[in-house]
């Protein structure tokens, strides 16, 4: 299934937080970092047409209170407005 945002939206997989270490240790929610982050699978366009500056593949951070769950090939989904993309992490 293909979805493409309309207007100033973006299509995130969320990417979940690490519940071990690496080491094997268990983090209880309680101490895991809030932070959002996600990939972008697809992007909408400004207004006037022009694209957002976000690619697929994108690694973001984003926050915001409001965002749809949409299910694509039984995978969740969040579509989220440009707005809240608060960074893109580069590697």
């Amino acid at each position: 299934m293909i979805i493409r945002p309309i207007g100033e939206r973006v299509l995130i997989k969320s990417i979940e937080k690490e519940e071990v270490t690496e080491s094997g240790i268990y983090i209880p929610d309680s101490a895991q970092e809030e932070k959002k982050e996600g990939t972008v699978v697809a992007a909408g366009t400004f207004e006037d047409g022009k694209e957002l500056p976000l690619k697929k593949g994108d690694h973001v951070i984003y926050g915001g209170y409001k965002s749809d769950e949409v299910d694509v090939d039984g995978e969740l989904h969040l579509i989220i407005d440009f707005k809240d993309v608060l960074a893109v992490v580069e590697d």
